[in-house]
């Protein structure tokens, strides 16, 4: 069964720091470009960063300096680590898989919430 497991969130004061994770099963992982994307109420989803096969990140100019995205091919698993968060930066987060050719994968996405 294919499929994107995530973890991690919840509430963190602003300024602070969290981790998500997200696991993926059924497929080849090292073939997929891996991405976080969220959505605030009342918003678009929209891309938070993504990291490709050969580890190039790239990532939305709000979070520039402040969320780092990275893979560990040998867990089949994708992180977020975001720091200094902003209370815009609340919303739900949704892990991504995309590879050419093929369905593009979501995960469960998980509530973020930056308030104090």
């Amino acid at each position: 069964q294919v499929q994107l497991v995530q973890s991690g969130g919840g509430l963190v004061q602003p300024g602070g720091s969290l981790r998500l994770s997200c696991a993926a099963s059924g497929l080849t992982f090292s073939l997929y470009v891996m991405g976080w994307y969220r959505q605030a109420p009342g918003k678009e989803r929209e891309l938070v960063a993504t990291i490709t096969r050969s580890i190039i990140p790239n990532y939305a100019d709000s979070v520039k300096g402040r969320f780092t995205i990275s893979r560990d091919n040998a867990k089949n698993t994708v992180y977020l680590q975001m720091n200094k968060m902003k209370p815009e930066d609340t919303a739900v987060y949704y892990c991504n898989a995309e590879r050419a050719g093929w369905n593009t994968l979501w995960g469960q996405g998980t509530q973020v919430t930056v308030s104090s």
